[in-house]
């Protein structure tokens, strides 16, 4: 609770702590929620708001775009205007934008609804993490990672499950609705507990700002649409790369250059964090990008339902779960590099795994996989989370959280779209060698007709299945391989990392006024 306005707070000894973190919490899971929730309901929306296939999926695309154009903004939003102030508006706008999507009665209603949700949203995942990183002393930073990583990953485990649920029993809109008495709990939580900050006096870059902007929305759109578009066949890709690389070139300068730019360079010169956005950059394209493929293989190519693929990836999740925990118990007594270095190693393993599925094969190897390569990324995720801050001053930390959300959101857009694309394109390879050996007119098909006493067209329909199963089946597994050598050269990386200096703590004090 707040004592007084001009009383000084310190954020280490503020009242309500737990209750603070568990509000914040619930606005993180609500926005993390939404990025995987309405995914399930895009083919109930198409039928409801009378969109093309080509049209619904503005849906995703407007929200992810502006949520990426906004979350660089947020650690000058929380200087200039106060962090708890920032917080409860963005949880707000979240909210009622969300019931505005559920009563949308059209394409251009909703994704407009969608493009504010995102505005409002990009903030509260960074700003949450400023938050715990501020309540707790550095030597709890772990545990307090460890809180955040899970509210951060339940999101995309239980997302579809609650919005194939919710779809087909109560109607696509409540999927948006369901936010509603998530955000107001966690407004009330951050109403009573959340002090208030003073603002800071800070010009706003706006060319800066805007550069950056240009870029990242160029960049998203030819991740989204790239494939669907053909990719360099489409003179819209051309387009918008050249307005990713522009306008990238240009902040880069501008950054250099600025008296006050719009991302500190003291930001830029922590190599921890640098080294934190590499990897979950990368991380995020490999793993989490590659958990995308995962239910169309296990649909496609094994031939499991939709309810069934979730379950069956429902136990990634859980070894993810329990890594952090773990982790938030021994986060003090191991080294948070080495905890990075055996995720990594379970990750890699994992993927070694999935390099040997088959088309014949039963749950087990895929369950088991899963469970090493969740426990692997829970124990990549938390130290790395944490580590990136360890040496960076803590006035920078809203700056660097928006830095490492944004990172970590591109990284696994990239991935999406390049493992996409490299699986499409080995399946034509496989499929083009596989033919070349088994023709229509080839006496291994005649012989083939003979023995088995097949009409010559059903046997050219069944072995044309055949290769296209095959060809489909040996791209995954050259996908997975990619994956996990990358995974492996991550590793170097680590060793830049470096331990928090000493026992020294950086207190952050505000105004406790409202």
């Amino acid at each position: 609770m707040s004592t007084g306005a001009s009383e000084p707070v310190d954020m280490l000894n503020i009242p309500h702590k737990g209750l603070l973190s568990i509000s914040i919490m619930l606005a993180t899971i609500m926005q993390v929620l939404d990025t995987t929730i309405a995914n399930v309901a895009l083919p109930s929306m198409r039928g409801s708001l009378g969109a093309s296939q080509d049209q619904i999926t503005w849906v995703l695309t407007s929200y992810i775009v502006a949520s990426a154009i906004v979350t660089p903004v947020t650690g000058w939003l929380s200087d200039r205007f106060g962090l708890r102030q920032i917080f409860i508006i963005s949880a707000a706008g979240f909210v009622v934008t969300s019931m505005a999507c559920g009563m949308a009665s059209s394409l251009n209603e909703m994704v407009a609804f969608r493009i504010a949700q995102g505005l409002f949203g990009a903030c509260l995942v960074p700003l949450s993490q400023t938050v715990l990183l501020d309540i707790n002393p550095r030597e709890r930073h772990g545990q307090a990672m460890a809180v955040w990583g899970m509210g951060v990953m339940l999101g995309p485990i239980i997302g579809p499950t609650l919005g194939g649920w919710l779809t087909e029993n109560w109607g696509w809109r409540y999927v948006f609705y369901v936010n509603l008495p998530v955000g107001l709990l966690a407004l009330a939580g951050m109403f009573m507990f959340l002090p208030k900050t003073p603002p800071k006096v800070r010009r706003f870059d706006f060319f800066g700002f805007t550069m950056l902007a240009i870029a990242i929305g160029a960049l998203q759109m030819v991740l989204d649409r790239g494939q669907a578009q053909d990719w360099y066949q489409s003179t819209e890709i051309w387009l918008e790369t050249g307005l990713f690389v522009s306008g990238l070139w240009v902040f880069a300068i501008h950054i250099r250059n600025a008296r006050d730019p719009f991302i500190s360079l003291h930001v830029l010169k922590d190599t921890n964090l640098l080294t934190a956005l590499a990897l979950i950059a990368l991380v995020g394209a490999m793993v989490l990008g590659g958990s995308a493929l995962l239910p169309s293989m296990l649909q496609d190519i094994l031939g499991y339902t939709a309810s069934r693929s979730g379950l069956i990836m429902a136990p990634r999740g859980f070894g993810t779960m329990v890594a952090m925990m773990l982790y938030g118990r021994l986060s003090n007594r191991i080294d948070a590099r080495a905890a990075i270095l055996l995720g990594l190693t379970l990750t890699a393993w994992s993927m070694l795994m999935m390099t040997r599925f088959s088309v014949d094969m039963g749950e087990g190897p895929i369950i088991t996989s899963g469970i090493i390569q969740g426990f692997g990324l829970g124990l990549v995720f938390v130290p790395l989370s944490a580590l990136a801050y360890a040496t960076l001053e803590a006035r920078y930390r809203a700056e660097a959280a928006g830095l490492f959300s944004l990172v970590r959101n591109i990284g696994s857009s990239v991935g999406i779209s390049l493992l996409s694309t490299v699986l499409a394109w080995n399946v034509a390879i496989n499929r083009t060698e596989m033919t070349a050996q088994i023709t229509e007119s080839g006496p291994r098909l005649a012989d083939m007709a003979e023995k088995t006493g097949f009409p010559h067209t059903v046997l050219v329909y069944l072995v044309n299945s055949e290769i296209s199963l095959q060809a489909s089946m040996i791209a995954y597994l050259d996908d997975f391989k990619l994956m996990m050598i990358v995974t492996f050269a991550l590793m170097p990386l680590v060793l830049l990392m470096r331990k928090p200096g000493g026992p020294k703590v950086t207190r952050v004090v505000v105004d406790a006024g409202h």
